[in-house]
């Protein structure tokens, strides 16, 4: 009963709604008069013939003509009332028959049944709410973002102004709010003072209306923002903005950074911290089918292996882990012991052939930027003369035809970034290009990560998901997370250590039996100790680092942080 009268005070409170039914009162007042009208002249006819019967005989007369029930209790005799009739009959059809559904059905019942869908759409958040995250587009990045905030506990709303997808995510399960992004009420509703962060990843025009309306409620909470063109940063921050994200760039500084050069040199892929998080390959090393305990990495440079990669497969580093020429290792170390490992590994000079980049766009682009930065040279394979720049760098043709690879250098080059938009297409080189050079470096692009397995089985070394890493670097401007995507699948986080864990050992914690992760660091105020003595109690207000697969740091949350 509650709902019901909340709908209708909706219902009535809409001014388009009372203007309908002011439209359909006339309606059935026109009617309710034509139907007085022949039930006045059905008497004057009747008595013409002679006849008497009562008002309310007319009203019934008039009514089963105009319904075209037609009883044929009642008939006029005379060609007077039968033309009547006629007429009765006809104008029946088009009020009772035709008009009065259509009327109807436009200003009650349409405007009734978009009434109760509004009601059923949320339309603000409780006062109560805080440290919550806005986010104003579903999209690939905003999707995997809000299943990274549900892993990790993270209160969220998504704002979607179109009622009937409001609805249907409603019933989908997302945490929905009904309003227009470019209204400030918008924003009031969803507690936006209150909020942790405001995330928008739509177009750079509207993300920048965004900020400027949420500045208009709120300078206290944090806005993150997508840019696709360079030139939409410094507008974006003078919206508001307080983190600017340009994905296509930061995508392709990470896909050159998984570049190994042709060389077997650690290098760091990510820093958490004093931290460092690094990858070598252990072809042409002297360990080469040793197991991890026979190499004595840690004794020799004081470097933790924490897992090894063959082909998009992690597997937690174990002393009887055999390394194969393949096999690429996750390192956690500082940076000195890093330059000690290549010192010791890596003495020999890189391949100084240029990287393979197929595609253009602002990815390959970037890619190829960071590459140079790195002092590396590359060729850009592009099938769009518009986006073709400096003629030395660029090769202009289809990636699937061979003569263009082989100009662009596939067959002595070290390492071939896949980075088009497309997916399907990304499969396609990559099965390619391993077919042609079996031992190659190729690392991949994904715009979806459904498709990170497929690229896999294609031959892909490496994969990049452009939702994973832009949910990745949203989550981060979070001021409670510290979380680092050392690969799809596998993250490096940090988290306080749980009161259950205080006093325990790392040993007697059971942390790796139990969730799958591997504590790697332990930090105390501004001190980091890598590779904590495991037989040591964690103290309280600890922070513990952390790597897992993604499904390894849900059963630590769940088993130790609840």
């Amino acid at each position: 009963m509650k709902f019901l009268t909340a709908q209708l005070l909706h219902f009535l409170n809409d001014r388009p709604t009372r203007v309908d039914l002011i439209s359909l009162g006339r309606f059935l007042a026109l009617l309710a008069a034509l139907i007085a009208l022949y039930s006045v002249l059905f008497h004057y006819i009747m008595a013409y013939e002679g006849r008497q019967e009562s008002w309310m005989t007319g009203v019934y007369w008039t009514l089963t003509v105009m319904s075209t029930l037609g009883f044929g209790d009642i008939t006029f005799e005379s060609d007077l009332g039968r033309a009547f009739s006629t007429v009765v009959l006809l104008s029946g059809i088009l009020f009772l028959l035709i008009l009065l559904p259509f009327t109807f059905i436009e200003f009650f019942y349409a405007p009734w049944m978009k009434a109760q869908e509004e009601a059923r759409a949320p339309t603000g958040l409780p006062e109560t709410s805080r440290d919550h995250v806005i986010i104003t587009k579903l999209d690939e990045v905003t999707s995997a973002l809000i299943e990274k905030l549900d892993r990790y506990q993270y209160a969220y709303v998504l704002l979607v102004s179109d009622l009937a997808e409001t609805l249907r995510l409603y019933d989908l399960g997302y945490k929905i709010v009904r309003g227009d992004l470019d209204n400030p009420d918008t924003y009031r509703q969803v507690q936006a003072a209150q909020a942790a962060l405001v995330a928008t990843t739509a177009s750079d025009q509207l993300n920048t209306n965004v900020a400027f309306t949420v500045r208009e409620v709120t300078e206290a909470v944090s806005i993150t923002a997508t840019a696709n063109a360079e030139a939409s940063v410094d507008i974006l921050e003078l919206a508001g903005t307080n983190s600017v994200l340009q994905l296509g760039k930061m995508m392709g500084q990470a896909l050159a950074r998984r570049v190994s050069g042709g060389d077997t040199m650690a290098h760091i892929i990510g820093s958490f911290g004093d931290l460092q998080i690094a990858e070598a390959i252990v072809r042409d090393t002297p360990l080469v089918g040793q197991t991890l305990g026979e190499s004595n990495l840690r004794t020799l440079v004081g470097i933790t292996v924490l897992g090894t990669w063959r082909r998009g497969t992690f597997e937690t580093a174990k002393p009887d882990t055999r390394l194969e020429a393949d096999t690429i290792l996750v390192l956690a170390g500082s940076a000195e012991q890093i330059d000690r490992y290549n010192e010791l590994l890596c003495p020999e000079q890189p391949n100084q052939q240029p990287v393979v980049i197929i595609g253009g766009g602002r990815v390959g682009r970037e890619a190829g930027k960071a590459l140079a930065e790195r002092g590396m040279d590359y060729r850009i394979v592009e099938l769009q003369r518009d986006r073709i720049g400096d003629s030395d760098k660029y090769i202009h043709g289809d990636a699937a035809e061979l003569d263009v690879l082989v100009a662009a250098g596939i067959r002595e080059t070290p390492a071939v970034l896949v980075t088009t938009h497309d997916d399907d297409i990304n499969i396609y080189l990559t099965i390619y290009c391993r077919r042609l050079r079996p031992n190659v470096q190729i690392i991949s692009r994904a715009r979806v990560d459904r498709n990170i397995a497929s690229l896999h089985r294609a031959g892909a070394d490496f994969v990049l998901s452009y939702a994973s890493m832009g949910s990745n670097a949203i989550i981060s401007q979070l001021a409670r997370s510290n979380i680092l995507m050392v690969a799809e699948g596998l993250d490096v986080f940090e988290v306080e250590v749980p009161p259950g864990l205080v006093g325990k050992s790392i040993v007697d914690s059971e942390i790796r039996t139990k969730s799958g992760c591997s504590v790697i660091a332990l930090r105390q105020g501004s001190i980091t100790t890598i590779n904590p003595d495991p037989h040591a109690p964690l103290p309280a207000g600890a922070e513990l680092v952390l790597i897992g697969s993604v499904e390894a740091v849900e059963r630590f949350l769940k088993c130790y942080v609840g």
